[in-house]
């Protein structure tokens, strides 16, 4: 019987799925992350001795599935974040996006284009919006480390919670602005600024409504509470599919969905397990992609310039942004070099990276494709495998830091991920 899928693909991956669940826990303990290893496995799944899989770059089964994966933690992400409550408890995070981001963007620009800008200042400012945002992720631990200040925790978790929400604009333009300076035919920046309004008005209209009549149906008893949170995964798949049918972003719909539900239900926690839990599953899914379908051809177009570009995206280009806009915060220097180190590049690098090269021409598609796999690559293994060290050693500095200090500010419960050994995986108390 013919499938529309590639059932050898599915079977490797559930089975690494399931060996995932045996042994995720001992693996995370030695800093082997989820992403690691499933970019290992793909990557031997796919070029190893005996191929188990054959998937190809431009499959569109690979970009479906990395794009709604991407879609659904965007929701997830952006639905879980409660900034409500004393301004101070965020200041340090609202420093991060507000100031930091757009310091790593033009920083990154400015290394793009000294160094991997030969398809242009378009193709530049793309490849710098596409490993702008963090995914902690690669830093499996941290969140849930108790030696790590609460406010330290919380900054990161909002930053990388919300940052590749608001880079995807950006990377929505950059790509427009570079295929305009292709092909005078391609849709320009301003087709992509009417997409990117049509998203925020699909997304806002999507997650608010949806929350209204999900609130109202509970207080009514007309749904079952068990599928309560399957139809919040299902509203993040709307919101995304709804504004790509209208000729909308659909990343853009579903962040703002994310934003809309949160504000309406105020952030509740029990809405959102499935749906975080179907990131987390699907997350490593792409991982897995990325080592069977990106890693060994992006490897292959890598040129030094591209290492070079890896090398300030993950230290300069991130470092001296946060130490900018950190200055006056009262931060601890260890607190500013512990935050502006762990800004790992991840999943939205790997999704807007593979939509980049899938529409670009060869030329600058090969040269996208070296700098952005370098990156992430060198990010997985780097982020991964320091994240319990350097928050071991962090933490022991972090008992002489004043309990009144930023660090400490709004100490108090606070939400991690979901908890399934790929992101905030395992309780570390000192």
């Amino acid at each position: 019987m013919e499938h529309g899928i590639d059932s050898g693909a599915v079977a490797v991956v559930s089975a690494c799925l399931v060996l995932w669940g045996l042994v995720s826990s001992r693996l995370v303990r030695a800093d082997v992350t989820g992403p690691i290893a499933f970019v290992v496995v793909g990557l031997v799944a796919a070029h190893g001795p005996v191929p188990l899989v054959h998937l190809q770059l431009d499959s569109q089964q690979v970009r479906s599935v990395v794009e709604v994966t991407l879609a659904i933690v965007l929701f997830a992400d952006a639905a879980r974040v409660d900034v409500r409550g004393p301004a101070r408890r965020f200041g340090t995070a609202a420093r991060l996006l507000g100031i930091g981001l757009p310091l790593t963007l033009l920083s990154g620009f400015a290394a793009a284009a000294w160094l991997v800008g030969g398809a242009g200042l378009w193709a530049a400012a793309l490849a710098a919006a596409i490993v702008a945002p963090t995914d902690a992720a690669l830093g499996a631990s941290l969140v849930d480390d108790e030696r790590i200040p609460r406010g330290v925790r919380r900054a990161l978790n909002v930053e990388s919670g919300l940052n590749d929400g608001i880079v995807a604009p950006f990377v929505n333009l950059f790509l427009a602005g570079a295929l305009s300076a292709e092909l005078a035919a391609s849709p320009g920046v301003g087709d992509a600024v009417v997409e990117l309004a049509g998203g925020l008005g699909i997304g806002a209209g999507v997650g608010a409504l949806g929350a209204i009549l999900l609130q109202v149906a509970q207080r009514a008893g007309w749904g079952a509470a068990g599928f309560r949170p399957l139809a919040v995964s299902a509203l993040a798949v709307l919101a995304y599919s709804s504004a790509l049918a209208a000729g909308a972003n659909g990343f853009v719909a579903a962040f703002v969905a994310g934003l809309a539900f949160g504000r309406v239900t105020g952030n509740e926690a029990t809405a959102l397990v499935f749906t975080e839990q179907a990131g987390e599953l699907l997350s490593l899914v792409v991982w897995y992609a990325f080592g069977a379908v990106l890693l060994v051809p992006g490897i292959e177009d890598a040129t030094w310039a591209d290492v070079g570009f890896a090398v300030l995206a993950l230290t300069v280009v991130r470092a001296v942004p946060v130490g900018l806009a950190l200055l006056g915060s009262g931060l601890d220097r260890a607190t500013i070099a512990f935050i502006a180190w762990f800004g790992p590049r991840g999943l939205a690098s790997v999704v807007f990276g593979l939509v980049a090269v899938d529409k670009l021409d060869p030329a600058a598609s090969q040269l996208l494709l070296g700098a952005v796999t370098v990156t992430v690559v060198a990010s997985v293994v780097l982020h991964g495998v320091s994240a319990s060290p350097l928050a071991r050693r962090y933490g022991d500095r972090a008992r002489g830091i004043a309990r009144a200090s930023p660090e400490h500010a709004g100490d108090g419960p606070m939400r991690s991920r979901a908890v399934t050994g790929t992101r905030w995986s395992l309780r570390r108390r000192g």
